[in-house]
Order: C-alpha cells, then structure tokens, then sequence
C-alpha cells in the first residue's frame, strides 16, 4: 500500500531538483514580460491619444508603422549613429586590446584601468563633460557630437570583450604558423583574427544596441537633432504613438533572430569539429 503522502515527496523532490531551471524560467519570464506588453499593445487601437488601456485590436500601425511625423526619421538617424559608433568603437577597441593584451609599455596598467572609467561613471556625469568639451570647443550640437559621445562611451566594451578573448587564446596556435613559415601577416589574417573574432563581434552587437539605445548621452549633445529614444521620449509628454510599439516590437524580433542565427551557426561548427 502506497503512502498518501508519496505524491507530495516526489513533487517535491523534482521540484528540488529543477529549481534552478524553474529559477531561470521565472527570471526569463520577468525580462520577456515588457517585451510582451509591447507587442500586445502593438495591435491596439486607441480611443485617443495615449495607448495605455486596451481599446480594441487592430493592425493599422502595422500596415503603416511611419504613420507618425519624424518617426521613421528619427529610427533612420539612430540607426545611421548606431552602425557609425559600432565601426568606429569596434577598430578603436579591437587595437586598443590588442596593444593591451600582446605589449608591454609605459603607463599599461594606467591605460587599462582608465578604459574601465566609461563603463564605470554615471550616464550623466559622462554626458555633461562631453557637453562641456564640445562647448569649449566651439563645435556645434547635431549628429557629429553624438556620433562621437557614442564611440567614446562603447570603445570600453569593445576593449573589454575583445581584450578577454586575445587573452584565452593559446600562442601555440601562432607559433604553429610561424613554423610553418607563415608570415607575421598572414599568421594574424589566418589565425589570430579568426580566434578573436568572436570576441570582436560581441563588442560590436554590444555597442550597437547601447549606441541605438541611449538617451542620457545623447540628450546632452545632440542640440536639435532628434533620435529614435529621444522621439519616445517627447512623444511620451504628448500620447504615445502604436507606431512606437510597432517599431519596438520589430528590434526585438530582429535581435532574438540575431541571437538563434549566432547559436545555430555556433552548434553547426561544434557538430562539424567532431571526429
């Protein structure tokens, strides 16, 4: 005869031992969750203004998602400042680790503990000493200063990321080049920038999604020119368009399809190293 309380021991024994996958769930749900509300709301229809409440469902701001003045040209300057910053802090930051991770020179460990200042000052003391510098500077506010604050702000993540990889490649492989008479060029294009390339393109992914995101920085420095964060925020004062939830809902799609196409190649590169 079973005990009535066996039940109650094996839920609680499996529970015990997939807590820790239950805990991932719940966090991934938690963050999911805006993401949710924005697609939802997406298709709403509202009664006015604002899209706040649930009217009725619709696909208008879908079949028209630059239904709305200076939308579409806010998101096109974003991304324009987006793909600069992304190239200029990914060459910036890839040689700055590279001279970080494989010389030795004066004021190394300086260098590398100022490279961490941008990650590690506050949005807004950063944003008003660029405004200051530009100010001082007699440089006019518009797309230029912004495009610059941005590459000054993500060439540390790009230093970082890329810095970690240089450092866990094995000089083996290099020097394998090297006697097999592989010259200094061809042993960096051939071995030791694929390697690093992960890394690399991290640090670009990672600086082009803070560059599109960020409205602190570029609040200060942008004069009258208007991004994509900034257009949310001061359509915000007046009604939030569908059309930004549209919009929105359309970047996260597009980087949960970036995320599966990174881990699909990676898994086919795995399976394809196996003996």
């Amino acid at each position: 005869m079973k005990h009535p309380a066996a039940p109650a021991v094996r839920l609680l024994r499996r529970l015990r031992e997939n807590l820790v996958t239950l805990a991932a769930l719940a966090a991934l749900g938690y963050l999911l969750l805006p993401n949710v509300v924005v697609l939802v709301f997406s298709f709403n229809k509202p009664n006015g203004r604002f899209n706040y409440s649930w009217q009725r469902f619709s696909t208008d701001a879908w079949t028209d998602p630059c239904g709305v003045a200076d939308l579409c040209g806010s998101l096109a300057l974003s991304l324009k400042i987006a793909l600069g910053a992304t190239a200029g802090a990914t060459v910036l930051g890839t040689l700055v680790a590279f001279a970080l991770a494989r010389h030795r020179f004066r004021a190394r460990t300086a260098v590398s503990s100022m490279i961490f200042l941008p990650m590690a000052m506050p949005e807004v003391v950063m944003a008003a000493s660029l405004a200051t510098l530009f100010l001082n500077t007699g440089v006019e506010f518009g797309f230029w200063t912004i495009l610059v604050a941005h590459i000054t702000f993500c060439v540390s993540f790009v230093v970082t990321a890329v810095k970690a990889r240089v450092l866990s490649m094995d000089p083996e492989l290099e020097q394998a080049a090297q006697d097999l008479y592989a010259s200094p060029a061809a042993t960096f294009w051939r071995v030791t920038l694929p390697i690093a390339a992960p890394g690399i393109a991290a640090g670009a992914l990672l600086s082009f999604a803070l560059s599109f995101d960020d409205f602190i920085i570029t609040n200060f420095n942008a004069g009258s020119t208007v991004t994509f964060p900034m257009f949310v925020w001061g359509s915000a004062q007046r009604g939030t368009p569908v059309q930004i939830n549209v919009i929105g809902t359309a970047m996260f799609a597009v980087a949960v399809l970036c995320v599966l196409v990174g881990l699909l190649a990676g898994n086919r590169r795995g399976r394809s190293r196996e003996p």
